[in-house]
């Protein structure tokens, strides 16, 4: 039987962008970047709280990444790099190491490589991997 790994998202909204911290079992992974909440508005609006299983995806643009299918009206939903949420996504959620303002943070790169190392591993062993978005507790 396979084992399920969930991966939190806690959130917080603003005007010019959603940001979160990522974490598994309780511990810090990264910080993440999305547009602002639109009403799940395609491309302009990050997607809605839930609980997503995660899927290996190729892109022609992104090449391997990891992807969120079955997202409510939407599709080609990535965890991709971005450091500037209203220039560079269009609905996905890109990691960052640090948070320097609302959708926007540093070093995506490194914190995409450090989650994609996590989550690869658990789908090596055979295991699912879900993300949980959430409203981040006050």
């Amino acid at each position: 039987m396979k084992t399920r790994h969930i991966l939190v998202l806690n959130r917080t909204y603003g005007e010019q962008g959603t940001n979160g911290q990522l974490s598994y079992q309780g511990q810090h992974i990264c910080y993440t970047i999305e547009l602002p909440d639109r009403n799940n508005i395609r491309r302009l609006s990050c997607i809605p709280e839930s609980n997503y299983r995660l899927q290996k995806r190729v892109y022609t643009k992104h090449g391997e990444q990891i992807g969120i299918p079955n997202v409510l009206h939407r599709e080609a939903i990535l965890i991709h790099p971005a450091n500037n949420a209203m220039k560079e996504l269009m609905g996905c959620i890109a990691p960052v190491t640090t948070l320097t303002g609302q959708g926007t943070g540093t070093n995506s790169r490194a914190a995409l490589a450090k989650l994609k190392a996590l989550v690869y591993g658990l789908w090596q062993r055979g295991d699912e991997v879900f993300l949980l978005i959430k409203r981040a507790e006050d």
